[in-house]
């Protein structure tokens, strides 16, 4: 299993029509083949910052979804709000703890 974090900064005119798209899209990001967890958090200081987090079963399946048609109809809508260049990384996990 992979995660994703994705940082997401938009145009403060911006915020709304992201997490609205985010609203009618996150069932079917989660329900994606090889996505087994979807977050989206938002920055306590800086409302118009967001991160993704999800886990994915591997590296090949995120990159079946960053190659699937949900993802090429949503990608542009939201890079559309960016005031930043993304940043994203991708990380094996190696613990969890209760």
């Amino acid at each position: 299993m992979i995660v994703r974090i994705v940082k997401l900064s938009f145009k403060p005119e911006a915020v709304i029509d992201f997490k609205s798209l985010f609203e009618e899209y996150k069932t079917k990001i989660r329900g994606f083949e090889g996505c087994q967890f979807l977050e989206l958090y938002q920055d306590k200081n800086h409302d118009n910052i967001f991160f993704t987090y999800s886990y994915w079963e591997n590296q090949e399946a995120l990159e079946r979804y960053r190659h699937s048609q949900l993802f090429k109809l949503i990608w542009p809508a939201t890079k559309a709000g960016f005031n930043a260049k993304p940043e994203a990384w991708t990380l094996d996990k190696l613990y969890t703890l209760d």
